[in-house]
């Protein structure tokens, strides 16, 4: 422990140097610090926005003539804001005032630095983990077995029991190799942990339900109803929740019920996964209804946003291309310019099937399934950029339905960038 205290002696001594240090430079490099904290603001504001430029460019929603034009304002006024501020040298005297209240913080910051360490610091656990560090590598430089690093993770939050990410994985990895009386466990202890105001607590109830009912034989009891219901009242929108609910309502026959269940999940469903079991559940409870003769309430976004698309190149188009040259095939809202969904291919990989959904998205905010019709093309890049120039062979296909589409859409390149 002696190199703790002796760090401790260090980064105190460089604390109390950081507090006289102001003092002794006086307002005259405050004033020089200033103005070129002004000038990195500018720099950085200039590269972000020269960044933005590069990203409309990239994906086709800038020319390269626009880009120049603009990027070239952004370096002119780059230029009239840095460099042309005044430094102005100003000097100044020390008070005694100044230098009494220097001397007062020289003996408070050691004093409130240990003091707190007292209260709030731990010398054990940092000796516990310098010691772990110090330990070989259990499982010898060799990739460990499931079972292995469970049991290596469980040692650690035995160790270290006031870690919800650890925990959370812990669960999670108890739920997928199906003990989940454990998982129930791990569950409660990220609950306990986590922040009740953090954003992913809702989501970790939710999963707690789940176990809840898997460790109850995949059965609702009053338990998971309970831990459901309080799921719910903090995020009515919560998809685990909600399925439980639509399991519960169709396996007593419910359908409907189950149907509107799942069916608000699946607004909220961002897994591709999640979303497929969701619209599964929903079409096997419709076939219920009908043949029971009952009403079939319609689900809006019940078929997947998915296009299939067969890419090929024209009838004497492309003789003089290299294999390796890249085609980018994607999907962007009619008459827009980012695209919702792109797949990068080659050149001898055509002709190709793909399919474009929401899996592809760009961004979690622009998914294919946020629209009715799409644009579908197909570029061949002479510059291997998502930007369109000059001499690039394309194809399009447009508007598009981007759900409901039963067979496969063929695209054909045949056309050149002008």
């Amino acid at each position: 422990m002696a190199g703790l205290w002796t760090g401790i002696a260090l980064l105190t001594a460089l604390a109390v140097a950081f507090v006289l240090l102001p003092l002794l430079r006086a307002r005259r490099l405050a004033q020089q610090e200033l103005a070129e904290e002004r000038d990195r603001q500018n720099i950085d504001i200039f590269r972000e926005r020269l960044a933005e430029l590069e990203q409309e460019r990239s994906v086709g929603n800038l020319a390269d003539g626009d880009f120049a034009e603009l990027k070239l304002e952004l370096e002119r006024g780059l230029l009239e804001d840095v460099g042309d501020q005044p430094r102005r040298s100003q000097t100044a005297s020390v008070s005694g005032g100044q230098w009494l209240t220097g001397v007062l913080l020289a003996l408070l910051v050691p004093a409130i630095a240990f003091g707190l360490y007292w209260q709030l610091g731990s010398a054990p656990k940092l000796q516990l983990a310098l010691e772990r560090q110090a330990q070989p590598d259990p499982f010898d430089g060799r990739t460990p077995t499931l079972e292995e690093a469970v049991g290596r993770l469980e040692q650690e939050l035995e160790a270290n029991p006031e870690n919800p990410e650890g925990w959370y994985l812990l669960a999670t990895t108890y739920m997928g190799v199906g003990r989940y009386s454990d998982g129930v466990a791990a569950f409660a202890r990220v609950l306990e942990q986590l922040p009740k105001d953090a954003p992913q607590y809702a989501g970790v109830m939710g999963q707690y339900a789940q176990a809840l009912y898997f460790a109850n034989e995949a059965r609702m009891s009053e338990r998971v109803r309970s831990q459901v219901e309080a799921t719910l009242a903090l995020d009515p929108w919560e998809v685990t929740s909600l399925g439980l609910l639509g399991i519960d309502a169709f396996e007593s026959q419910r359908y409907a019920e189950a149907i509107g269940h799942w069916a608000k999940a699946l607004q909220q469903a961002d897994d591709a996964a999640a979303a497929g079991s969701l619209r599964a559940g929903i079409r096997r409870a419709q076939q219920e209804l009908a043949a029971l003769g009952q009403p079939v309430p319609e689900v809006p976004g019940l078929e997947a946003a998915e296009i299939r698309v067969a890419v090929r190149l024209g009838e004497g188009v492309g003789q003089d291309l290299a294999p390796d040259q890249t085609v980018f095939v994607f999907a962007r809202p009619v008459g827009g310019r980012m695209p919702l969904a792109a797949v990068r291919l080659q050149v001898s990989d055509l002709p190709s099937e793909v399919v474009l959904d929401d899996s592809l998205a760009m961004t979690p905010e622009a998914r294919l399934s946020s629209v009715d019709e799409v644009e579908v093309s197909a570029r061949i890049s002479l510059s291997g950029t998502p930007a369109a120039q000059s001499g690039d062979l394309y194809g399009t296909l447009s508007p598009v339905a981007v759900q409901g589409q039963a067979g496969v859409l063929e695209l054909v390149i045949d056309q050149v960038v002008e």
